[in-house]
């Protein structure tokens, strides 16, 4: 038993995040936070809105508006949808509070006394049709390194490197497309090559980092690290404090980032336990683990952890970093302005988060980029959810309340293939349990389709259709068996699907799933005599002209999400 934070990567709040976003941060870490709960450890579940910075700034001058208008509307709109996708967050928060930015001001300024932050003038481009400085995100060009050349001004989306603006081969303005000039300014950066012998020390000790993490960490951090710009040239975003660095404002990604601490913070002092606080953020056993896309690997394991080691504060670096790779969405990248992909809003108008949840973490990209088709989501959910675990489930249920007066059966002596299914019930509950815990959230939905694939199978083998006419007691002792067996299969899947779960629970008539239940629901068994009530289907198939009308259902999601959307 031990603390976990669990954070995800904060989404960006000028946008409502699609299905990429959902399965790369929210949704993975609300499931294994659940799993956490499940397991009965003491966890905290944390992320919030991203709301400063020029994206914000620029979209609200542009629309004549205050920006916090906008991000007021957006995070209370976002918010609703992450209730409604069944995410449960300890604290979901925004970077535009008071605890938030208090923490970030104190946070920097002690970075700045330890020495880690120095002033330096330097040559920032500008737009002179615009009249901006030009933020890293709004400057694109070739980038150096790859020659892609759509890169962003802070990091080359192709090849993953961070960049500089002034590192981009023929830059331009993203708003007008002019070719930016560069004009002096002064900013503070953060020192990072002091900590270079450090970071690499922890990244190479660290055995719970996947490879795909700690090699690509590794590699970068070798090469050198070299000073980051902390401050930028916007009025949007949290003060900058030191001393001379009036009119500027934090970097974005570095206020962010601290969100995964002032969340925990904010959220304490709302049920006036503040002191509780430093028992995990500052409690080097704290365990604290960052669902995010690949993209955000640099941000997560080099720069994050950098600073938390500057502060000299003691705050535990990251335990696990879950870093997915990309959700492509048939064969392309997800795209507002090309309308290619669905968002989250769209997702519900077409079918309850339940399918949504199960589907995203069967596709999980965790070994290489997965390709989202409406083909296999039509088979994910047809085939897996509802043949092989709903079916199961609805056969034991109707087959119980049919010939057992809708009670749970006795069982009596077992035979030879009843304790070979118990025994594989046992292995399926430990490899699934293991692949939760390392956050492998599609192996352990793997281990949880086996389970009831292998469920199938001995109910078919042992077909109580038939023994109930011989035999009332043997036809009985299936049924107990695979009572107890799906019991299990639908409490390891309720981090997945909770609603559906939960709607078994209420059939078989007993509570839900406690924190703590995981640790004891291969032991506990159903009691004999218990009554159950009148099952219902848990899942249900999609029609079979559902890819033929797909177009059609967007089209129609899409409609119903424009009049609910906030409006500036």
């Amino acid at each position: 038993m031990g603390k976990y934070v669990v954070c995800a990567a904060w989404p960006y709040v000028n946008n409502v995040p699609h299905l990429g976003t959902m399965i790369g941060s929210l949704l993975s870490g609300d499931v294994y936070f659940k799993f956490l709960k499940l397991l009965g450890e003491d966890a905290v579940y944390v992320s919030g809105s991203d709301e400063h910075g020029s994206p914000i700034e620029v979209e609200a001058k542009k629309k004549g508006i205050e920006p916090k208008l906008m991000t007021d509307a957006m995070h209370s709109y976002v918010t609703k949808l992450i209730n409604d996708w069944e995410i449960t967050f300890t604290n979901y928060s925004r970077t535009h509070n008071p605890v938030h930015i208090n923490f970030v001001r104190d946070f920097v300024m002690k970075l700045y006394e330890n020495g880690y932050i120095v002033k330096k003038k330097e040559l920032l481009p500008y737009c002179p049709v615009d009249k901006i400085f030009l933020a890293d995100r709004f400057i694109e060009g070739t980038c150096p390194y790859c020659g892609y050349e759509k890169a962003r001004g802070d990091q080359c989306d192709n090849c993953g490197r961070l960049l500089t603006p002034t590192e981009l081969i023929n830059p331009h303005c993203v708003f007008c497309g002019s070719k930016p000039i560069y004009k002096e300014t002064e900013h503070w950066f953060f020192k990072m090559d002091m900590l270079q012998n450090e970071l690499l020390e922890w990244l190479k000790n660290n055995d719970e980092l996947d490879d795909n993490v700690k090699n690509y960490s590794i590699n970068w951090v070798a090469e050198g690290l070299k000073e980051r710009s902390i401050t930028r040239d916007v009025s949007w975003g949290v003060p900058a404090p030191f001393p001379g660095a009036e009119g500027k404002t934090i970097y974005v990604w570095f206020d962010a980032l601290l969100g995964y601490i002032s969340a925990v913070k904010e959220h304490f002092e709302k049920i006036g336990r503040s002191d509780e606080f430093e028992k995990w953020w500052k409690d080097k056993s704290t365990k604290t683990i960052y669902f995010i896309g690949k993209d955000n690997i640099p941000f997560h394991a080099i720069i994050f952890p950098s600073m938390l080691i500057a502060s000299r504060e003691g705050y535990p670096l990251p335990w696990k970093i879950s870093a997915t790779e990309y959700l492509l969405f048939q064969e392309e990248k997800f795209s507002k302005s090309r309308g290619i992909g669905v968002w989250a809003d769209e997702a519900l108008e077409i079918l309850p988060a339940d399918y949504w949840r199960f589907a995203l973490i069967r596709m999980r990209p965790e070994a290489k980029d997965t390709n989202f088709s409406w083909s296999e989501f039509y088979r994910i959910i047809n085939s897996e959810l509802n043949d092989d675990i709903g079916n199961l489930v609805h056969r034991v249920l109707t087959f119980t309340y049919k010939n057992f007066n809708g009670s749970v059966p006795n069982q009596s002596k077992l035979s030879e293939e009843d304790i070979k299914l118990l025994n594989d019930m046992e292995r399926f509950y430990n490899e699934a349990i293991a692949a939760y815990s390392n956050a492998k959230l599609k192996l352990a939905s793997d281990k949880i389709l086996e389970m009831a694939r292998r469920g199938n199978q001995y109910l078919n083998s042992q077909a109580p259709w038939d023994e109930i006419k011989e035999s009332r007691e043997r036809a009985g002792t299936i049924i107990y068996n695979m009572l107890n067996y799906v019991n299990v299969l639908m409490t390891l899947l309720w981090p997945i699907t909770p609603s559906s779960s939960e709607a078994f629970y209420s059939i078989l008539n007993i509570n839900g799933p406690k924190e703590g239940g995981l640790r004891r629901i291969i032991q506990e068994k159903l009691e004999s005599g218990k009554s159950i009530r009148q099952p219902q289907p848990i899942f249900k198939k999609l029609p079979p002209d559902f890819l033929e009308k797909i177009d059609s259902i967007i089209s129609n999601a899409r409609d119903k999400v424009a009049q609910k959307r906030p409006k500036f």
